[in-house]
């Protein structure tokens, strides 16, 4: 049997206290008859009056009494008919409770209605415009968060996304997006400070390595030549290398700037246009996923984006929590203040519970009629006598009354015919 809980017990208390006062009702009215059957022949008048009303009662109290019990157990265990009638037609009952509840209370005039007086938009706002209450929020949200990033296997997230990732690199080519990238940076001329790193890293090289120059010059020199040409010849090349890096750093409309500025435009033209430069950059884009060092990154995103997550969802102070709240605050009071968001988030969640009384209320009047007929038949016939049978009772207290009532009017009309 079904554990009752601390209400139950005290509803079941409360029916066992109202069977003896109905019972109750009835011994008085037999004793009442039986007293006057004896009293009555030869007696005052009166007592006829009494024995009618109390004979009376005793059939109607009988009467209520087989009608209430009829509803949840055979009387006296006897087989019959149109008896018991919960345990027997528990499915039906059932089936008409969830029939009932789809009809009347999940049709979408019904639900539109309701959300509509009840203004959800206007209490989540009051709601959350209060600071505790947002950062009640915000601890609930961490805490989801902090459940679900623990959960999650790191391998099977960590292929995913590493899969997720690779995919999308190699389903895509790189050329276009680069060449549009990199002409939108031309345009902008935001090329112009790299090109001046370059120009200034090359002039300081070529400064800082006269030796290199001067050993590059004696190694290519011809066997035969004498050392003292080549060293000449050496600081020829290395002074005109030097002044042309000079030239190139300080002059910005400089001849090998503007070749490679030009270089740089039909690069990006063809990354874009040309099918050998795209081959080639989707060669490069394979390479380089294919690398293992780009492989331990993306597979190890997962770890560090775990650790990130875990790290701001446990302290209270991080960027992320302050965030939330700010935002969870900013909404709350835009929601307060604001009538057409208001009535336009209004409209979302009408239309959101609308489409799913409409599309899934069989579903969910299911969850009742199926809940029902898993029931044991006589346990659903003590839930339903725990729940009502208190108010029940008194049927066979106002059937004793009544049919007293009734007995002496018609006892009464009966000795006035005759």
């Amino acid at each position: 049997m079904e554990q009752l809980t601390a209400a139950d017990q005290l509803k079941r208390r409360d029916l066992r206290r109202m069977k003896l006062v109905a019972t109750g009702f009835f011994l008085a009215a037999s004793a009442i008859f039986l007293g006057a059957l004896l009293f009555e022949e030869g007696g005052p008048a009166w007592v006829g009056y009494v024995r009618a009303a109390a004979e009376a009662g005793m059939v109607g109290a009988l009467a209520d009494w087989f009608a209430v019990t009829a509803l949840f157990r055979r009387p006296l265990g006897l087989p019959i008919p149109h008896t018991a009638i919960i345990p027997t037609r528990k499915k039906a009952f059932g089936d008409a409770l969830g029939s009932f509840v789809g009809t009347n209370f999940l049709s979408e005039a019904v639900v539109r209605d309701k959300l509509r007086r009840v203004g959800i938009a206007r209490r989540v706002g009051e709601w959350l415009s209060d600071e505790a209450h947002a950062e009640r929020v915000t601890a609930e949200l961490s805490n989801v968060i902090k459940g679900a990033v623990t959960v999650l296997r790191d391998d099977d997230v960590q292929a995913v996304v590493e899969h997720a990732v690779v995919r999308r690199l190699t389903e895509q080519q790189w050329g276009p997006p680069l060449g549009r990238l990199l002409g939108q940076v031309l345009t902008d001329g935001a090329h112009h400070k790299l090109v001046d790193l370059m120009c200034d890293r090359a002039y300081d090289w070529v400064r800082d390595n006269h030796d290199k120059v001067m050993n590059v010059v004696s190694d290519r020199a011809p066997t035969w030549s004498p050392r003292f040409v080549d060293s000449m010849l050496g600081d020829k090349v290395y002074a005109e290398l030097l002044n042309f890096a000079w030239a190139v750093k300080t002059d910005v409309n400089h001849p090998m700037r503007q070749a490679l500025d030009q270089f740089l435009v039909e690069f990006s033209g063809d990354l874009q246009t040309d099918p050998a430069t795209m081959a080639r950059a989707d060669q490069v884009k394979q390479q380089v996923v294919d690398h293992p060092a780009v492989r331990q990154v993306i597979g190890s995103a997962w770890g560090t984006a775990k650790g990130m997550l875990l790290t701001a969802a446990e302290d209270p102070s991080s960027e992320l929590r302050k965030r939330v709240r700010d935002g969870l605050l900013s909404f709350g009071a835009r929601l307060g203040s604001d009538e057409a968001m208001r009535t336009k988030v209004d409209g979302w969640l009408e239309g959101a519970a609308a489409h799913v009384v409409t599309n899934y209320r069989d579903e969910i009047t299911t969850l009742i009629t199926d809940t029902v007929e898993r029931w044991d038949a006589e346990e659903t016939s003590r839930k339903i006598e725990l729940q009502v049978g208190r108010d029940l009772q008194f049927i066979r207290i106002n059937g004793t009354v009544v049919g007293a009532l009734a007995g002496l009017v018609i006892y009464t009309l009966g000795q006035l015919v005759v």
